[in-house]
């Protein structure tokens, strides 16, 4: 399928989204960031990632080599969160109160998880605006296959060496997809097509050619930081830092991957929306912090300037006109049987029933803090 250049998309596509009607001043008070709670998600999360090294090596130098398989399973499972999860809500520069403590975080998560924010800001500016719009939006591209096979589900407990988790845009795959990508993205030259990347990556950086430059050269200081850690570590003998500092977001997928492919999985596409296009579900509390509250997706979609540590908050604030939030076993079944019925209906997408006191249509326009996706857009699309 052929789209038009996103300089064309964005004169001309309009969503006009539906938000649930919340009070100004209370959408304002859930807006504040601050220094206080952001220390708490971002410098916990890290804790636990230190805490979880920490034990790793320690049985390491014990030669205890049972601990050793066990502290890296749990490390890559809080370490895998770090990749994509923290460094999404970064991205919006909406954690911390102070600009930057944000940058920080992100670019430290970044270099440590391979994470390229410069091209994801872009892709996700798109997502935001034109959600499941696959014009303007190819960051996800429906239909989303929930896999659970074997072989993936091998990788993604152990370690995800070439696994792609699904049609989504950026460096979501296994190990050596990821090095590759970073590779050719550090050798690339702006203005020339990528043949082996998206035809969405592609559409991007040409749309944006200064994030592409600054992607660039992101690329090349994360592959000197991984050699450097790759090369000290077999010269010292010390090769468990590999693990510990490298590779980690490629151990035990597992977790991360049952809770964010709920997102949009199975749900419609081309709808005006947020209710219809995005799914929320609840977790137990550590997967809630180790997800950074994103398990409340739908809330993020509807007002993507709040914070994370808001968005249950925001939930409660607009729980009337909102659908019943999913628990993840549900969202789950729900994915699969919607899953199995577009192999024989490919046109069907699973239409989320609203409460009977929901609304359909609002009448007042959205102000702009309610339509604001934070800080998230690259100045070529603000």
């Amino acid at each position: 399928m052929s789209y038009r250049p996103l300089a064309d998309v964005r004169k001309d596509l309009r969503v006009d989204w539906y938000r649930c009607p919340i009070e100004g001043s209370k959408l304002r008070e859930l807006s504040r960031r601050s220094d206080l709670q952001g220390w708490f998600q971002a410098g916990g999360h890290l804790s636990l990632f230190v805490l979880t090294g920490a034990i790793t090596y320690f049985f390491w130098l014990q030669q205890f080599w049972v601990g050793v398989v066990i502290g890296l399973y749990f490390h890559g499972t809080v370490g895998s969160f770090l990749r994509g999860v923290a460094s999404h809500e970064l991205v919006h520069g909406s954690v911390f109160r102070t600009k930057f403590l944000n940058k920080f975080f992100l670019y430290f998560f970044g270099l440590l998880g391979w994470f390229d924010s410069f091209d994801y800001a872009s892709s996700h500016t798109y997502h935001h605006r034109y959600t499941l719009h696959p014009e303007g939006d190819r960051e996800v591209l429906l239909p989303l296959k929930p896999t659970v096979g074997k072989t993936f589900l091998l990788q993604i407990c152990t370690i995800n060496l070439w696994t792609q988790k699904g049609r989504t845009f950026g460096r979501a795959g296994g190990l050596f997809p990821t090095i590759i990508g970073t590779f050719r993205s550090a050798i690339s030259t702006p203005g020339s097509p990528d043949t082996s990347k998206s035809e969405w990556w592609n559409a991007l950086n040409y749309d944006q050619p200064d994030q592409y430059r600054r992607s660039l050269w992101w690329s090349r200081a994360q592959l000197a930081y991984h050699a450097t850690v790759w090369v000290v570590s077999i010269l010292t003998g010390q090769w468990i830092w590999i693990f510990l500092i490298s590779v980690f977001p490629f151990i035990a997928n597992l977790a991360s991957y049952l809770v964010s492919m709920p997102q949009h999985c199975g749900l419609r596409d081309n709808v005006p929306d947020f209710r219809k296009c995005v799914r929320s579900n609840t977790l137990i509390p550590i997967l809630e912090f180790l997800y950074w509250r994103m398990n409340w997706h739908l809330e993020h979609h509807m007002y993507a300037g709040v914070p994370c540590y808001n968005l249950k908050k925001l939930y409660h604030e607009v729980a009337h006109d909102m659908p019943q939030p999913r628990t993840l076993r549900s969202a789950w079944r729900e994915m699969l049987d919607t899953w199995e019925r577009q192999q024989t209906d490919p046109d069907y997408q699973y239409d989320t029933p609203l409460p009977a006191t929901a609304q359909r249509v609002r009448e007042d326009e959205s102000t702009v803090l309610e339509s604001s996706i934070g800080d998230l857009a690259p100045k070529g699309l603000k």
